[in-house]
């Protein structure tokens, strides 16, 4: 639903359109629409939002935001992220609240994900 003023859509750069459905499908269940060959579109991510064709990507250090994801558990998570060939950008590190670790997906874009579960 539509609501005024919250944030409605997040786009994401992609080098690779392939390589991101079948990442993001792996680990987080993600589906996708086709929109021509430099467009697709997330379906069941929670928020709506989608992939556009580039050779850029986005990470803290370049100033973009973080998108930080939530997990029941850390280590599983980990593991699906590992498994699906993404890479580990920051280890699992604590905070007030609970902990997080932060990892790339195979276009370079920086995620996080974090649990306020037990380790």
């Amino acid at each position: 639903m539509n609501q005024h003023e919250t944030i409605n859509y997040l786009e994401f750069p992609a080098r690779d359109m392939a390589a991101t459905k079948t990442f993001f499908n792996t680990v987080f269940n993600w589906q996708f629409v086709d929109y021509g060959p430099e467009y697709i579109a997330i379906d069941g991510a929670g928020i709506d939002g989608g992939f556009y064709l580039t050779d850029v990507c986005s990470t803290q250090a370049t100033g973009s935001v973080l998108v930080v994801f939530y997990s029941e558990s850390l280590d599983e998570t980990q593991k699906k992220v590992e498994q699906a060939g993404g890479a580990i950008v920051r280890e699992k590190f604590g905070f007030p609240g609970g902990h997080r670790f932060h990892f790339s997906d195979p276009n370079g874009n920086e995620f996080a994900v974090w649990s306020d579960k037990e380790l």
